[in-house]
């Protein structure tokens, strides 16, 4: 999948504008299928302009700049399908926490302490953020609930096994006493 059919994924549920489009795959919910950056988006609906699988309409308010309103076309429409019959690639995964837990025997204790700490304030947080969604989803996006539980059992998982092994990870740490090695 690319940038182009996560566009086509928004405007399948609603229309909207670029600026709408470009916060939605990078920050907001379709932030979590593709990586799509700022500068990717515009170009990608562009090029479904050109291909005709979105259609283009301004709107007009007093004093500001007209704001172009983005819609799916059936040919947009048939590409999306045509995007989702395609197997996915293996999800990536990217966590610098992992890589502090990596090269934990060079941290502090106090230092990795306060990483664990930081990460399950983070999985806590994703958490609540998890369930909002799914007391708000009552209509809407059919799959939203599905991936919400989804996300909320690997982030809960993940939480749970923090706590549980924290001990674990924290003992790798290299004591005040012991220096790092250093290259000469």
């Amino acid at each position: 999948m690319n940038v182009r059919s996560v566009c086509l994924a928004i405007l399948h549920f609603s229309d909207a504008t670029g600026y709408e489009i470009k916060k939605m795959s990078t920050e907001e919910r379709f932030s979590y299928f593709v990586d799509a950056s700022f500068g990717s988006i515009y170009p990608a609906l562009s090029r479904l302009q050109d291909d005709e699988c979105v259609t283009v309409r301004e709107e007009y308010e007093s004093g500001k700049p007209p704001r172009k309103i983005y819609s799916i076309t059936d040919k947009g429409r048939q590409e999306l399908i045509e995007s989702l019959q395609v197997m996915p690639r293996p999800d990536s995964f990217k966590s610098e926490f992992l890589l502090t837990a990596l090269c934990s025997e060079l941290v502090d204790r106090d230092t990795l302490v306060r990483a664990v700490d930081n990460r399950i304030k983070g999985l806590q947080e994703k958490l609540k953020m998890l369930d909002s969604v799914n007391s708000c989803m009552a209509g809407g996006m059919p799959g939203m609930k599905w991936i919400a539980d989804y996300g909320r059992s690997v982030t809960q998982a993940s939480l749970d096994h923090l706590i549980k092994h924290r001990h674990e990870l924290e003992a790798l740490a290299r004591s005040s006493e012991r220096q790092p090695e250093t290259t000469e």
